[in-house]
């Protein structure tokens, strides 16, 4: 089933819509919520959360990439169930490890008390992003988007996990030292 059949499935309010999701992004939403959980118990229940809420959302958005509106879903679903069960406390995953690379680069505590300024950040992050090749674009996304391992990050980049750490340590600096030309750092 195509993606827009699967979409037109959500409108019609149709069940098979889910099992069809399941079918063909399944897997790839399992890995988004294991990269943030690391534990298949919660992966599960975040994807299947993933799957209602796209259920109640899908008739007032037709998504135009029916992946990306997924793997965000389970995203944030798997970041707010991480955030919940592990305040206060650290824990090993990929999720964790990558916040721990970036918390001297990103301004705040993860929660800023005005929305604007969290756009205008989100803006000129995506500034930064947009002025990298795309093959290092890649990396920064997997590594701290997706949360993949940086031996997954690597190799989906054709990298070595030696070659993608020392890339993005650089990224990680001219990401710090355009922030601080911006203002947000200082």
């Amino acid at each position: 089933m195509t993606d827009k059949e699967i979409v037109d499935a959500y409108w019609a309010r149709n069940e098979d819509a889910i099992r069809q999701t399941q079918l063909k992004y399944g897997a790839y939403l399992t890995s988004i919520a294991d990269n943030v959980l690391a534990n298949r118990e919660d992966s599960e229940e975040c994807v299947n959360d993933g799957y209602l809420a796209a259920w109640h959302s899908m008739p007032t958005k037709r998504p135009e990439n029916l992946a990306a509106y997924l793997g965000r879903l389970v995203r944030q679903i798997a970041i707010d169930l991480f955030r919940r069960r592990h305040a206060q406390k650290r824990y090993a995953s990929e999720y964790a490890a990558s916040l721990d690379e970036l918390e001297d680069i990103i301004p705040g505590d993860g929660s800023p008390e005005n929305s604007v300024e969290a756009a205008e950040l989100a803006a000129a992050i995506s500034r930064y992003l947009q002025s990298l090749p795309e093959q290092d674009r890649q990396l920064f996304l997997c590594r701290y988007y997706f949360f993949d391992s940086l031996k997954k990050a690597a190799a989906a980049c054709g990298l070595t996990e030696s070659g993608a750490k020392s890339r993005l340590h650089r990224m990680r600096l001219g990401l710090r030292d355009m922030l601080e030309k911006e203002g947000y750092l200082p």
